[in-house]
């Protein structure tokens, strides 16, 4: 078989080497080490926050998120039922209640027009999900959060370096967090981060992430926080990255539009905007829809090209339809008929910082063999 084309490969073709061998000859290797809060304040500065708080993942960071506003029991956070699970499974480890909310039908983001019908004398929080490249439509839901005195909890994980409107996502809200999985703009391996201008909520979120462990009283703890410390290795590898955003950006958005080229005249896809009225698509994945006359499942043509050396990846499941939320008794007769409809006919093609134009046009091709025959 010929090459194996990954849904993603991560590019370290900057300072990464250099960094973990002064992280290792000078045996800083744990979070104690000088480039945790080095990444930590160089983030926050890219993104306009004052204050950056390193954890050991994405979810990590949305689980101290939620803490840090002390969300619990009796309280509603607004979320779409179209992510990764950690948003919803986040609120409800805390004891709040997740109400969810479609997408809008031209975008994977959740409806601005259907949030202010949610809204409870309970609703506590709006949690936003910028995804697949596409920010979310911020204005509207941040009028309807002002008007009700409602927090806002960002997450930016898929959209590191995209803006809103020329503003930076992950300056929204009272708190935003990222990850720096594999296969986003920046990686760390694992590892995540939770910005923020409100001082109060990031000595929270330092103390939440580190066992919650008392300045005075080291081991005498008045709550309960986790181990979600990012190392000095990570944090390395993730100052190299940062160095190499803006061209981390630009090929994202050559291979979208290289994609968006290639499959343009093949009917039975559904491509992703290039640009909505507020943004330029960042392309963090690119993620195709197949008609609904289209006889094939996904599984289908995602089966043959995988059998041509091709990895892709369905999309989100809705969280209204996971069985462990149901086996809870949320959700119960709920549906979603956008989120329902992306994650029964999409999938996302190849598309990490270090494949090739030759491995684009490949995949294409295959694409369209998969899709024309």
């Amino acid at each position: 078989m010929s090459e194996f084309i990954p849904v993603n490969e991560p590019r370290l073709v900057g300072k990464e080497a250099e960094y973990l061998a002064e992280c290792i000859e000078s045996g800083w290797v744990s979070s104690e080490g000088p480039f945790v809060s080095r990444f930590e304040n160089e983030f926050a500065e890219m993104t306009g926050r004052q204050y950056g708080i390193a954890v050991s993942n994405g979810t990590a960071a949305l689980d101290v998120a939620v803490a840090a506003l002390r969300l619990g029991p009796g309280d509603e956070v607004i979320v779409p039922t179209f992510s990764i699970i950690s948003c919803v499974s986040a609120i409800v480890r805390v004891g709040a209640t997740p109400v969810l909310v479609d997408c809008a039908p031209d975008s994977f983001n959740a409806d601005p027009d259907l949030i202010g019908g949610l809204i409870t004398a309970r609703t506590r929080a709006i949690m936003v999900v910028h995804t697949y490249g596409l920010p979310v439509d911020m204005a509207p839901i941040l009028e309807i959060a002002e008007e009700f005195g409602l927090s806002v909890i960002e997450d930016a994980a898929e959209a590191i370096g995209q803006t809103y409107e020329g503003r930076k996502c992950g300056s929204f809200g009272i708190v935003s967090v990222f990850s720096f999985y594999a296969n986003k703009h920046i990686t760390t391996g694992e590892g995540g981060m939770l910005v923020t201008d409100d001082s109060e909520i990031a000595d929270r979120c330092r103390l939440l992430r580190n066992l919650a462990f008392e300045p005075e009283h080291r081991f005498v703890h008045r709550e309960l926080g986790w181990n979600y410390r990012m190392t000095n290795l990570q944090a390395a590898v993730g100052v190299a990255q940062l160095e190499n955003l803006d061209s981390a950006v630009k090929r994202k958005r050559e291979i979208g539009l290289a994609y968006s080229r290639l499959l343009a005249d093949v009917e039975m896809l559904e491509l992703p905007p290039i640009e909505t009225p507020f943004a330029e698509n960042l392309f963090w994945v690119f993620g195709v829809l197949l008609r609904d006359d289209f006889p094939s499942s996904p599984a289908d043509v995602m089966s043959e090209l995988s059998a041509k050396g091709i990895g892709t990846r369905p999309f989100f499941w809705p969280a209204h339809e996971q069985p462990v939320f149901q086996d809870m008794g949320l959700f119960v007769g709920e549906t979603h008929p956008h989120a329902e409809r992306l994650a029964r006919r999409g999938f996302y093609l190849p598309s990490g910082l270090a494949i090739t134009d030759s491995q684009l046009e490949k995949v294409s091709s295959a694409v369209r063999a998969a899709v024309l025959s």
